[in-house]
């Protein structure tokens, strides 16, 4: 198989079993217009079991088809990429996180892509050694928001394997004062993960920021303290 017999196949699956009734169902979860054809849970990834058994589907032939996917903003076809790399993890090379870092000029524009990103591949990626955390620096500052989030969404499956989580919390403090609210809950959530590791180190920097960061930041890290926890960490007047 090629990439555009590929193309052809993910989107004949998609029309084939598009259901309009659970677009409805899930755009509530969406800032705007949810653009899905509605695949029932568990297709995708039926579907992607059975098109990998096709070993020519390689890590090559994947980014050769995933600019039409991902620029269609059709939330499965995206789906449809991310899930084929996440099921060839194995053989991952430089060229995922460089093909990755393009996709968020055409694409990548959820929360859910954004956190498939941070929760499956790029953390894998970390792990493998094929890029190392500073190969997010440039991401930090990038321009667009979701490229951002993946950051610190990222880093949460780091904190048990960093023997130093400060150096964490020193890569991920330009997000404190990020202005998006998708940026906010997924830094939010890394601090959230963090203070479960090593409460301690959690709270201080919490400390430093409460003053200054986005609210929604602290109330996502806060979430599992106390009432009583939590009033540490209120602004001061």
């Amino acid at each position: 198989m090629n990439s555009k017999e590929l193309i052809i196949e993910i989107r004949k699956f998609c029309l084939a079993n598009a259901d309009p009734a659970i677009v409805l169902k899930y755009s509530r979860y969406f800032k705007g217009e949810f653009n899905a054809y509605g695949l029932a849970n568990g297709m995708v990834e039926a579907k992607v079991k059975e098109l990998l058994a096709d070993k020519t589907i390689d890590i090559p032939l994947i980014l050769e088809a995933a600019p039409d996917l991902v620029v269609s903003e059709k939330y499965e076809e995206t789906g449809f990429v991310l899930m084929m790399l996440e099921y060839r993890k194995k053989n991952y090379v430089p060229a995922v996180f460089h093909a990755i870092e393009g996709w968020f000029v055409f694409g990548i524009h959820n929360w859910a892509h954004a956190d498939m990103l941070g929760m499956w591949i790029l953390p894998d990626l970390v792990k493998q050694k094929v890029i190392t955390i500073d190969d997010f620096i440039p991401w930090l500052i990038s321009e667009f928001k979701f490229q951002r989030r993946c950051v610190p969404v990222t880093l949460i499956k780091s904190l048990k394997t960093t023997p130093d989580i400060i150096t964490l919390f020193d890569f991920i403090e330009p997000l404190m004062t990020d202005p998006e609210r998708e940026v906010h809950q997924g830094t939010g959530w890394f601090l959230r993960e963090a203070w479960k590791v090593n409460r301690e180190v959690t709270e201080k920097f919490l400390e430093k920021h409460k003053n200054s960061a986005p609210r929604l930041i602290i109330q996502y890290a806060t979430e599992k303290m106390t009432k009583e926890e939590r009033l540490r960490f209120r602004r001061e007047k």
